[in-house]
């Protein structure tokens, strides 16, 4: 039976945020090879092929089954996808050098407006959350197991939701109720439980947001691939080679943020040894990174596409290794 949708605003067309700012970033030389961690709908990955020269290359990643077959439709000998999160393009590429790697970081909009795959609380469809459908546990299943503590720690940590120890409560009672009544089964059971837990909320703003970006972090493990992603990338990338991310809320930033300046910006107190010694800056760990630059939509784009709003671009160069040049002082 398909899902019952809930009234509504006409479901939109995915639109690539920041597309000509992330490619104009991303791809320095025509002839490399780079990496779209997040294929999505394509949108990027399109634009960066557009660049390229006969020798280039792409290697995209999505976890993503709809986003596997759209990339299907490409028929360009210079484009491959494969099927996995970006965390995993360590492995995937092992050995390989790459000129840049992007990662448009979120959900797409065809993702949101799918009432099947259970990702927002304005369309009734089953509790799944799963960006790979093929694997995994869904919302529903894990939140008819865990225990109080876990999730208010998940509502609490993924979404900085304020009232995720009520709604925690409110969620292992529910499950007392007898035969189906307990079972949170539909994106309307836990948005309207969670309407009645949480009892004041910024203006204009859905009581269930909060709730559901974190179960979607946690069921996703987005941070923590986001951290090994990040990491990989590093790995990755050639001398003068570009990373280029697109965060849509404060935890993914914060991540991107700190990885970025600490190979931008390393700190003698890293190491206890040089913490102790009087260095000259000569002396010191030096830089692996270049900040590039941050860039958020402009005003037309946020205008034309509201999902844009929250977004950040951070862009980082990877430089040559340096030695320190010599010892402490006497």
């Amino acid at each position: 039976m398909e899902p019952t949708r809930t009234p509504g605003p006409t479901p939109l067309r995915h639109r690539t945020v920041l597309l000509d700012e992330a490619v104009d970033a991303l791809v320095w030389r025509p002839d490399g090879v780079y990496v779209d961690g997040t294929f999505g709908r394509g949108g990027h990955s399109r634009a960066v092929l557009a660049r390229l020269g006969p020798e280039g290359a792409l290697v995209a990643f999505d976890k993503d089954p709809a986003a596997i077959a759209e990339a299907g439709t490409i028929k360009d000998a210079r484009f491959s996808i494969e099927h996995a999160s970006f965390a995993a393009m360590g492995e995937r590429l092992a050995g390989a050098k790459v000129a840049g790697v992007l990662l448009d970081l979120g959900i797409s909009s065809p993702q949101i407006d799918d009432a099947a795959r259970g990702f927002s609380f304005r369309f009734e469809g089953p509790l799944d959350m799963r960006m790979d459908t093929t694997r995994g546990i869904t919302a529903a299943e894990w939140l008819a197991q865990a225990d109080e503590q876990d999730i208010a720690r998940v509502i609490r940590d993924y979404g900085e939701e304020r009232f995720a120890v009520q709604i925690a409560k409110a969620i292992v009672a529910r499950r007392s109720e007898p035969g189906d009544g307990g079972r949170l089964a539909t994106t309307a059971d836990l948005a309207a439980l969670v309407a009645k837990a949480v009892k004041t909320r910024e203006k204009g703003q859905d009581p269930a947001t909060r709730t559901f970006q974190a179960l979607r972090i946690f069921i996703n493990q987005e941070l923590a691939d986001l951290e090994s992603g990040l990491s990989a990338a590093y790995d990755l990338l050639e001398v003068g080679g570009r990373l280029v991310v697109i965060s849509f809320h404060s935890l993914e930033d914060r991540i991107v943020k700190r990885f970025m300046q600490a190979h931008a910006r390393p700190q003698q107190d890293a190491d206890p040894a040089l913490r102790r010694a009087p260095l000259r800056a000569a002396d010191l760990p030096q830089p692996t990174m270049k900040l590039l630059g941050r860039v958020k939509p402009g005003p037309q784009e946020t205008a034309d596409n509201p999902r844009a709003r929250s977004a950040v671009m951070r862009i980082a160069e990877k430089l040559a290794p340096v030695a320190p040049q010599g010892g402490a002082r006497a």
